[in-house]
């Protein structure tokens, strides 16, 4: 407990620093005005700042970048209760009840109650992040590379069941990320791999190219095909602040948001957008009449909006203690330590306590920031919906251009961007989610690593991976979850629940 308490006085010294409030507080109004815009998001805007970052040091930049995460979620529940167009994944389900009390006259209630959800379940996740962090860090150094590849293994097939769409897609696109994460020379060798005599190839293909093309460039083809209708609410938003009988009816909801969406944000895969769906599926499962829900209720709002912000939060775990991604972005985080020099894993803690301890410390500053952010400036993110998104996508493009550009000053990286830009834009029209294809990515070159070095420690034998017994494990967690997943019965529920 006593060491915990000296690690946080150390993070909030680092998160503290008149610069790293800045960049926390510039990240967190990034991420809630990318939240608010629909069609953007925080994979496509991450990917485009990560070329910004390089001229700050590691801690600010990771601080500022994991603002824009969290701050997204704040700025998703203002779209989603105005517009009825979630402005992020996660406040899909906000849109069904928090839309129809916007227009009962009690959209200031709603965006309330959302906010004040969304800094509590931050501030309990950040808790959560403070106590676990510590002992996963302890338990982590006991990995070797058999365990490490092993886990990795289980981390894709959590990712391939909770992928949206097909099984049989989400596995496709985790082989390809595989297979791009293998392009360029060999370290051992020395041989090129898939480079086809382009000499830009002969180092792979660089993460925020990948990142930018296929999240950057491709949205925005997306989101040009779709014809907008923003319903914006005309009438006033109302007292923001909710009354005694709102608060009783919400607290509930609330910490069962929670604990739903912190324990499903540690999950690889989809883990944190499956938060808000199974909160508001609980919600109406106990409801005394469930036949409010859709008209208004106030539940509908508090559950979900705790639950994503809590998701958002304790994704970070198995990020800051054993370096592996659960989602595409900490994926993009993963690439963003990578940049600075950093490895991601259990040594973070022990090797960069600043890093780790100031980013902690930083979720709390941050939170408070996002609610002191969204509550005053409603009226100003009323006014930005009704920009047209004819007019910010040339910004957009712009922006990524020169992003990309500036990384190794090539326009060869500009064209390979723009490739995979309409690359992502066929995946996303064949139905198939480019997310779990960045996750293979970035997990590829570690994988190749982990798996080369068992097997040089047993001497080539491929039993070592089933004679450890945590790397036994894993590997039988893995092959348990894909059997499941792929019973007819629970495969026709999984595509039930993901159409809904």
């Amino acid at each position: 407990m006593m060491e915990t308490i000296s690690h946080l006085s150390l993070g909030f010294g680092v998160a503290l620093t008149l610069k790293n409030i800045a960049l926390c507080f510039a990240g967190c109004l990034v991420g809630t005005l990318i939240g608010v815009l629909p069609g953007v998001g925080p994979i496509a805007t991450i990917s485009i700042l990560l070329p910004i970052t390089f001229g700050l040091d590691p801690t600010g930049a990771l601080i500022m970048l994991a603002g824009i995460y969290y701050g997204a979620q704040y700025g998703g529940s203002t779209t989603a209760i105005l517009v009825n167009i979630p402005g992020e994944a996660t406040s899909v389900v906000t849109t069904l009840d928090g839309h129809q009390m916007a227009k009962q006259g009690r959209a200031g209630v709603a965006l309330g109650t959302a906010a004040i959800g969304s800094f509590f379940a931050g501030c309990v996740a950040t808790v959560i992040i403070a106590a676990l962090g510590a002992p996963l860090t302890k338990m982590a150094l006991l990995f070797g590379p058999a365990e490490y590849f092993s886990l990795m293994v289980m981390g894709l097939c959590f990712a391939v069941v909770l992928a949206r769409g097909s099984i049989l897609k989400a596995f496709c696109m985790i082989m390809l990320g595989l297979l791009f994460s293998t392009v360029g020379t060999d370290l051992e060798t020395g041989q090129e791999r898939l480079t086809f005599g382009v000499a830009s190839l002969s180092d792979g293909i660089d993460f925020s190219v990948l990142a930018m093309g296929v999240f950057g460039f491709a949205e925005v083809l997306r989101n040009l095909e779709s014809p907008e209708a923003r319903d914006v609410v005309k009438g006033k938003i109302g007292r923001l602040l909710p009354g005694w009988e709102d608060i009783k009816q919400s607290a509930a909801p609330v910490l069962r948001g929670t604990f739903i969406g912190g324990i499903l944000g540690i999950l690889p895969g989809n883990g944190a957008v499956l938060g808000p769906f199974a909160s508001y599926t609980v919600e109406k499962k106990i409801a005394k009449d469930p036949s409010r829900f859709g008209k208004g209720a106030i539940e509908g709002v508090a559950g979900p909006e705790s639950a994503n912000n809590a998701g958002a939060q304790t994704a970070f775990i198995p990020l800051l203690t054993l370096g592996i991604p659960p989602n595409a972005v900490m994926a993009l985080m993963v690439g963003a330590m990578t940049i600075h020099g950093i490895i991601p894993g259990p040594q973070v803690m022990t090797r960069n306590p600043e890093l780790f301890w100031g980013m902690v410390a930083s979720m709390w500053v941050g939170n408070l920031m996002l609610l002191i952010i969204n509550l005053p400036l409603v009226g100003m993110w009323v006014k930005l919906l009704q920009v047209p998104y004819r007019l910010m996508f040339p910004a957009i493009l712009i922006f990524c251009c020169i992003g990309i550009y500036s990384v190794n000053n090539q326009p060869l990286d500009v064209a390979f961007t723009a490739l995979f830009g309409l690359f992502g834009y066929l995946l996303i029209k064949l139905g198939f989610e480019p997310a779990p294809m960045l996750l293979g990515f970035v997990l590829g070159k570690l994988m190749e690593e982990k798996l080369r070095q068992a097997l040089i420690i047993s001497r080539g034998s491929f039993m070592t991976f089933v004679e450890r017994p945590i790397s036994a494990g894993l590997l039988v967690v893995a092959v348990v979850v894909l059997a499941v997943a792929l019973l007819p019965s629970i495969s026709k529920k999984r595509d039930e629940v993901f159409t809904e």
